[in-house]
């Protein structure tokens, strides 16, 4: 069974959904990165920083396995953003 092709624009990008995610450190996502690109993997999204510059920014790509399921690798550019809310994360 083929998954469905369904997407939701994020950062001017059609990220799909559902899709299967992983957090590597900064340092891993690009030697992945390097790899898959040197293997000519045909990415959905193309390694990138998204949201640069603001809180939660994030190296990501996406690609399909070859049952055709979404898999995204991203990585931080600083770790305790991971499930940052945007704000104030000490609010009373």
């Amino acid at each position: 069974m083929r998954p469905a092709e369904t997407c939701n624009a994020v950062d001017g990008h059609e990220v799909p959904v559902p899709h299967f995610g992983i957090v590597l450190t900064m340092n891993d996502w690009r030697t992945l990165a390097a790899r898959v690109e040197a293997a000519g993997v045909r990415f959905g999204i193309a390694p990138h920083i998204r949201f640069a510059g603001q809180p939660g920014e994030q190296a990501t790509m996406f690609f399909r396995d070859p049952s055709g399921n979404a898999l995204e690798f991203k990585a931080f550019a600083d770790d305790a953003m991971l499930f940052a809310t945007g704000e104030k994360e000490n609010a009373v």
